[in-house]
């Protein structure tokens, strides 16, 4: 052989010969390998850590649970502009490769070798897919291996379209955001059909970066990003030029708070979670379960906007206390100094009223600084409610000066204010009385600042508001709503009271002498009702209250039970008053309906007592009919007429609730389709302040509500029952009028009472 043709001949057989070998080593590594790659069932059996979420009766999400913000679809549900927009950005050729796209391997080498540098990688989705299933993000040529013997694997069991829907329902999207659905929520704030071409760019841009180069992290690298994979969609005829220019123009709208709520249920979500981790402790923030609450959007709503505003009120009517607490800024070298914002972190919002540090001070004007680099100015009527402490002569510890830690709202004209944060708490709820099912719950006035939900664990005295009560079981006993009783100053010794003498006095200081209880309880005459509870036996009361639910330990046999220095909680109140709106039923409430799995399947499902039912019969359908006229009676004439007064109906019933001393505060009423507590205090006990009743403080709550609960909802009232009559009663100066009894408690004629009653209001 001549010398020439072996030089060009022995390279060649070695050449042959040593990839022979690697082929023959690479076929070794493939039999040995490819029988002992992990079972494909975790994909065929796919069964993503979906969250707890929790729902509105209506539908609408109220929070979630869990590490990962999941939500699954199927890709029949994902638009055809979102699937082009992945493949533009992550692997145009999905549909022509099989698992590893040799092409596209050196396409990528190529643009490394001319770019001088590692600039483009050639993973396709199949290959995102195994690693982000099966394995880990270590970068070596074993662990590629792996990948790409899985991505053939999966190729050969899985169809193109099985694979894609895995990998948008997997891929991390950044801010907790699992997948493509997840991620359109989270940023947008809209589901996947509803996302512009605009948006489906940013999205099918972030799993290259997700989480530093999203658009709530990093907005600009997720531009540049977003960008890209819009020239990718033009360049693939995915998009028209008229689509690619109108993409670039939009100016995308992202949810910068991911955390918040789109309604203001904190308190309901968590009772919600409770029930549901109680039932499914093992998986309940992986496995999708969906708790249905009996929360009705437009009422929780409503119930919010009327506790935040009533609390205000409240608040602002004892003044400003002055600086929330003071900061050192001494070293801060300009009003956009980054120390500030760290300065503000011990500090959190409370919904629209803001932290500030107060960077100068004057009379005229503060310049105070806000998170996020905003410099307000307060001045004019912004300041007035601040006024007194920014005299030199208010104290220095609230002085408000350099440094001071403000709260800062802005107004409906987008000025700023100085407000600040309530001390006194409140609790709202309201239930169909029908079967008890909860409409809107509010357990305190600020969750992120308290987590104490007073609707169901503050045991308070109901002072007043538990006086219908006492009337019911005194009909109960045989008095009517035309029986006189003498409302005169009385005084009990120790040995009576249980404990030490008792001299007790109306609020209003008046004292009127004998009197019809229908008058004595719309004016909430405390001598009245402790005259009836003796005659009534305390005894028997003490038992008759818990046909309403209450405990009756919580109320001990003295007469001190007459003005309600008992406890009870919001939650018991409302079951209570439901019996006197729905005839007589003792219903129980609730708040969680059913709870679902990630497939729609039932898993648990509430069983509502129903009012009709006469196995829950509390109390006589006449007495409850009787207790319904007197307690509209209140509404209209007595302690709560500004109820009436302001929503211009009839049908309205309730009762006001002051405690000794001004501690607690209450109004409970309803309406025959809806009833509902109000309760404003302190979780310290303290007085509220002179002429801080239930009617001033508690009732406006209540009407703030209803105004919008009851909004083209027409007058109804309760139905009289068999065997009660109606019989006429003196002129009493004021015009002949009837009063209702029971059959036979009915009297042929009804004694006057002088002097006529004046018909004024009392408070309470």
């Amino acid at each position: 052989m001549p010398t020439a043709l072996r030089w060009i001949l022995y390279p060649i057989v070695v050449v042959v010969g040593l990839a022979a070998i690697a082929l023959a080593m690479v076929a070794v590594v493939l039999s040995l390998a490819y029988p002992n790659l992990p079972s494909l069932e975790i994909l065929t059996d796919y069964r993503p850590k979906v969250p707890l979420r929790v729902y509105t009766a209506d539908g609408y999400l109220l929070g979630e649970f869990g590490e990962e913000r999941r939500a699954v679809v199927s890709i029949d549900e994902v638009p055809p502009i979102m699937k082009q927009a992945i493949l533009a950005a992550e692997d145009e050729r999905f549909y022509q490769h099989s698992g590893v796209d040799t092409l596209g391997i050196l396409r990528a080498l190529q643009a490394n070798l001319v770019g001088g540098g590692k600039r483009q990688g050639a993973s396709t989705i199949t290959q995102q897919v195994a690693k982000n299933f099966f394995l880990s993000s270590e970068k070596t040529y074993t662990r590629k291996l792996y990948e790409a013997l899985l991505s053939f694997k999966i190729e050969h069991n899985l169809s193109k379209d099985q694979i894609l829907e895995l990998y948008i329902n997997q891929i991390f999207l950044g801010q907790r955001a699992y997948g493509f659905a997840a991620a359109a929520q989270i940023y947008f704030g809209k589901s996947l059909a509803d996302l512009t071409v605009a948006e489906v760019a940013m999205l099918a841009g972030l799993p290259k970066a997700p989480s530093s180069d999203n658009p709530v992290a990093r907005p600009k690298r997720a531009r540049i990003r977003q960008q890209y994979v819009l020239r990718r969609m033009l360049q693939l005829e995915f998009i028209s030029d008229e689509q690619y220019e109108e993409a670039l123009a939009q100016a995308l709208v992202i949810k910068r708070d991911v955390s918040e709520r789109p309604i203001h249920a904190q308190y309901v979500t968590e009772m919600a979670r409770q029930i549901a981790a109680e039932r499914f402790p093992e998986d309940v923030y992986t496995r999708g379960l969906r708790v249905h609450t009996t929360i009705l959007k437009a009422d929780q709503e409503a119930a919010y906007d009327s506790v935040r505003r009533g609390v205000l009120d409240y608040d602002r009517r004892h003044g400003y206390r002055g600086a929330e607490g003071y900061v050192d800024i001494s070293r801060i070298k300009s009003e956009q100094d980054e120390a500030l914002e760290e300065l503000l972190q011990d500090f959190t919002d409370a919904e629209d009223m803001h932290p500030a540090i107060v960077l100068e001070v004057s009379k005229k004007a503060i310049r105070a600084y806000r998170r996020g680099g905003e410099i307000v100015t307060l001045s004019g009527d912004g300041l007035k409610f601040a006024a007194s402490m920014i005299d030199n002569k208010a104290p220095a510890n609230k002085r408000l000066s350099r440094g001071a830690i403000i709260r800062v709202q802005s107004d409906e004209k987008d000025n700023w204010r100085i407000v600040q944060m309530p001390e006194v708490e409140a609790a709202f709820l309201a239930a169909d009385p029908r079967d008890g099912a909860i409409r809107a719950l509010i357990g305190g006035f600020d969750f992120n600042r308290s987590k104490f939900n007073h609707t169901t664990q503050a045991w308070r005295q109901p002072g007043s508001s538990f006086k219908p009560f006492i009337y019911s079981a005194a009909l109960e006993r045989g008095f009517t709503a035309a029986s006189v009783v003498n409302d005169e100053r009385i005084s009990f010794p120790a040995t009576v009271t249980g404990s030490q003498a008792w001299e007790p006095k109306n609020y209003d200081g008046k004292y009127e002498g004998p009197m019809r209880i229908r008058r004595a309880l719309a004016r909430s005459k405390n001598m009245v009702s402790i005259r009836l509870l003796q005659a009534s036996g305390v005894r028997f009361v003490q038992d008759y209250v818990t046909r309403f639910g209450f405990d009756a330990s919580k109320h001990p046999p003295y007469l001190t039970m007459a003005l309600g220095a008992g406890s009870a909680t919001p939650w018991q109140m409302v079951a209570g008053y439901a019996v006197f709106a729905n005839g007589g039923y003792h219903i129980r409430p609730y708040i969680v309906s059913q709870i679902l799995d990630d497939k729609n399947q039932l898993l648990a499902q509430a069983a509502p007592t129903t009012a009709g039912d006469e196995r829950l019969r509390a109390i006589d359908p006449r007495n409850a009919f009787l207790m319904d006229s007197m307690l509209r009676d209140v509404t209209i004439y007595g302690t709560g007429a500004r109820a009436s007064a302001t929503l211009k109906r009839r049908d309205l019933a309730g009762k006001t609730g002051t405690t000794n001393d001004q501690v607690d505060a209450w109004f409970c009423g309803y309406q025959q389709t809806v009833v509902a507590c109000s309760w404003i205090g302190f979780d310290q006990p303290q007085n509220l302040g002179r002429r801080e009743t239930g009617g001033s403080a508690a009732l406006p709550i209540w009407i703030g509500f209803m105004s919008k609960a009851l909004k083209d909802v027409p007058e109804s009232f309760l139905p009289a029952p068999d065997g009660i009559v109606s019989v006429a009663i003196p002129d009493n100066g004021k015009g002949p009028g009837r009063e209702l009894f029971y059959k036979e408690n009915a009297p042929a004629e009804i004694a006057p009472i002088w002097p006529a009653d004046d018909g004024s209001e009392a408070e309470d």
